[in-house]
């Protein structure tokens, strides 16, 4: 299967301190990788990077989606290539509800992509069966974004917008924390819902059972030191989960 993402020797930094050191990945249409790893391994830097968050700087490698040199694009070009990051920590829009939010981001997707923009009906019918597919009610469509809500609600509205945008790679990093169970639920039938011959996942997580039981992913990536020492299915998670970290740790520096 031909890579839509493909990563080669990515470097990377936050200063002075160099965080990803040759990391390398690929990942073709419709399939969902789970990255894990210890804390200050590297994976949220990824995921910031491939966003084109400017307090990242790329010290060398390439990246590319769907043939696209993607470290030319900005944020913007990115996102209109069909990129989503759902946050670890989401950010509050006052004065801008959710609805209003949702309905000028998807008309700005569609315009990008040459469709037409959705009329106040058809973006109305959108937004029903979404927010009930995945247990948002109006009351949060109409307060303003991210704004008084908890851990667990922001999470949900960020997958809430996933599924509204319907991105083609959507990058979800650590989107179970501070969750309740059934919110956890909630995440992980949005994935469910989305798989899609024409959408990837890449999900960064440490919660086995999660990924086990929500993601159920296709290929599972161990991060340490800024790269990629372990690769498999989901027989890997059974290793993390047994012996935890330090055999990839001691693999990464050795």
């Amino acid at each position: 299967m031909t890579a839509w993402l493909e990563i080669n020797d990515l470097r990377a930094r936050v200063g002075d301190k160099t965080i990803l050191n040759g990391l390398s990945l690929s990942i073709g249409a419709g399939e969902v990788h789970v990255i894990m790893g210890p804390n200050g391994s590297g994976k949220s830097t990824l995921s910031n990077v491939l966003c084109g968050n400017p307090h990242y700087e790329v010290t060398g490698g390439s990246v590319t989606f769907k043939g696209e040199d993607l470290l030319k694009l900005n944020v913007e070009e990115r996102a209109r290539l069909g990129i989503f990051l759902a946050f670890q920590s989401p950010v509050e829009i006052p004065g801008v509800s959710m609805a209003t939010f949702m309905k000028y981001a998807l008309n700005a997707r569609r315009k990008a992509a040459g469709e037409k923009e959705l009329d106040a009906v058809g973006f109305m019918k959108r937004i029903k069966v979404r927010a009930q597919a995945l247990n948002v009610t109006d009351e949060m469509l109409k307060r303003p974004v991210n704004v008084g809500f908890s851990g667990g609600e922001k999470k949900r509205l960020e997958t809430f917008q996933m599924a509204m945008l319907e991105p083609d790679f959507c990058i979800l990093d650590e989107m179970d924390s501070g969750m309740d169970v059934d919110a956890v639920k909630v995440a992980g039938n949005g994935v469910k819902i989305m798989r899609s011959p024409e959408r990837s996942f890449l999900v960064i997580s440490h919660n086995i059972k999660f990924i086990r039981e929500q993601i159920a992913p296709d290929k599972v990536h161990v991060l340490a030191n800024g790269r990629v020492v372990a690769d498999g299915g989901v027989e890997l998670l059974d290793e993390v989960d047994k012996n935890g970290f330090a055999g990839f740790v001691k693999e990464a520096v050795a």
